[in-house]
């Protein structure tokens, strides 16, 4: 494997336009930290709304022949860009690591997961079909097309730095869209390492462009108000979600959002509840919890819930925390200090009404923004941690009494992005999970991301559905031409 150093060095750090680096109008940079140790990792070029203007003009001249490109020859671009992806798997793993600080094997895992959008919209570019048929009344023809819908601004999140781009930039290029991606400020080396591995895979100049910047709404609102671009495609909170639906709506742009989740774990009395613990860890524990389909609130008959919180609770309170480059560490830091000071403030907000700490529940000194596993349970209706979106390694553990009050407490928020049910019976399983106010629910199962299946939620947890067959169709205008 590359040692870091040498990697950082090798990683773009100006912005990405026009197929290449190119500095920042003003020369302005940022740095970029790694969260195990708040040391600067190095700095990358501060792009400006003048920047994001000649991004857009870059997309924009780009669009007419990218979209005319052979399905096929768009289909392998992508195809290439995933085997480069994996031919730097070490790399692009490493350098997750250290700017977002998740253990070295989930990084791993992430370049497996996003590497596998881009061959999975490269097989998709080849099948956008529309509809041929005769009108009811006999009276003509209807002939139905798919279109690309054009110059598109995709904003991601730190999160997950390589999967939540390729997410968008799979299915918009291979729909025949250009677009720009503004990466998190907090994580822009592995979208820059990105755009270096589309240049060598053959992608046309200006067809993708990387803006990482440290003034987001400087960059974004002259560009959403810009009437070339014709798509946003936002993850990230809720709360940032709705400022740029009200930008959009000013233009009707159209938005695809994937926003925040505060997932429940319903665990029934007839469960296994050594698979439901297994199950708790992998939806817990994924990226350190900080994965907007972590599940936050665990809600546990009260039947069962004291064998699962003594077995939850020893699985969590034995996992090693550490650098994620170090060997066997299971518990990288969190992002920031910030984000660090939040997740400490929903615990002892939760300690303070009522909640007993049975692994973990207080940040860790020194370097690094570190929080430990924590499990807690009687946690109290009005604990804000039910209410909030976590995006750490907290279980809240809440006990209920009969179906309908496991049903109930799981939609007892507004959010509506993913939850998990445990039960061995089958009928409970498929009404439950009909109930479940949800865009996905894992039944028996505690990861249920998949690159062939749609991601998205409902009520204020998103608008629209990436990945699977759907997630193209996000990129793409239905015309409707009428035949004698």
């Amino acid at each position: 494997m590359t040692d870091h150093a040498t990697l950082i060095d090798a990683v773009p750090t100006d912005l990405w336009i026009g197929g290449k680096q190119t500095p920042s109008s003003t020369g302005a940079r940022f740095s970029v930290h790694n969260p195990a140790t708040g040391a600067v990792l190095t700095t990358v070029a501060d792009a400006s709304a003048a920047d994001g203007a000649v991004a857009l003009d870059e997309a924009v001249a780009a669009q007419r022949s990218w979209a005319a490109t052979a399905p096929r020859e768009r289909a392998e671009i992508l195809r290439r860009a995933w085997e480069l992806v994996m031919a730097r798997r070490d790399d692009f793993a490493l350098l997750m690591t250290l700017e977002m600080g998740k253990p070295l094997a989930e990084s791993q895992g992430e370049v497996t997961y996003g590497g596998e959008f881009l061959r999975w919209f490269s097989e998709e570019a080849v099948r956008i079909n529309g509809r041929y048929t005769a009108s009811p009344t006999g009276t003509g023809r209807i002939l139905v097309t798919k279109q690309p819908i054009g110059p598109t601004l995709a904003i991601t999140p730190w999160n997950f730095p390589l999967a939540m781009g390729t997410r968008k930039i799979g299915p918009a290029l291979a729909a025949g869209c250009t677009m720009v991606v503004k990466p998190a400020g907090e994580t822009p080396l592995t979208m820059l390492l990105l755009g270096q591995v589309f240049a060598d895979a053959g992608l046309p100049p200006g067809v993708l462009s990387i803006l990482p910047t440290s003034r987001s709404a400087q960059l974004t609102e002259p560009l959403l108000a810009d009437p070339r671009l014709r798509k946003l495609t936002f993850t990230g909170s809720t709360g940032i979600g709705k400022i740029l639906l009200a930008q959009c709506a000013t233009r009707v742009l159209r938005s695809s959002m994937e926003l925040g989740g505060n997932a429940p774990f319903v665990v029934f009395d007839d469960a296994d509840i050594d698979a439901a613990v297994d199950g708790a860890m992998a939806a817990k524990m994924r990226n350190i919890g900080e994965a907007c389909t972590a599940a936050n609130r665990f809600h546990v008959d009260n039947a069962v819930r004291a064998e699962f919180t003594e077995k939850l609770t020893a699985r969590m309170a034995a996992l090693t925390m550490g650098p994620g480059d170090e060997s066997g560490v299971q518990v990288g830091p969190l992002i920031t200090a910030k984000q660090r000071a939040s997740v400490d403030e929903l615990v002892q907000d939760a300690v303070a009404k009522g909640a007993v700490v049975t692994a973990g529940g207080a940040a860790s000194d020194g370097d690094g923004f570190f929080y430990p596993a924590t499990v807690l349970t009687d946690v109290s209706s009005d604990a804000r941690i039910l209410r909030e979106e976590v995006f750490g390694p907290i279980a809240a553990i809440a006990g209920f009494d009969g179906e309908d009050a496991g049903i109930a407490a799981a939609n007892d928020t507004e959010y509506g992005l993913a939850a998990y049910v445990y039960t061995t019976n089958l009928d409970r399983a498929l009404r439950v999970s009909e109930a479940v106010e949800s865009g996905m629910v894992g039944v028996n199962r505690g990861v249920i991301s998949d690159v062939a299946a749609p991601f998205g939620g409902i009520k204020e947890s998103g608008i629209g559905r990436e990945a699977g067959s759907e997630g193209i169709e996000e990129y793409l205008e239905t015309k409707y031409i009428a035949l004698p």
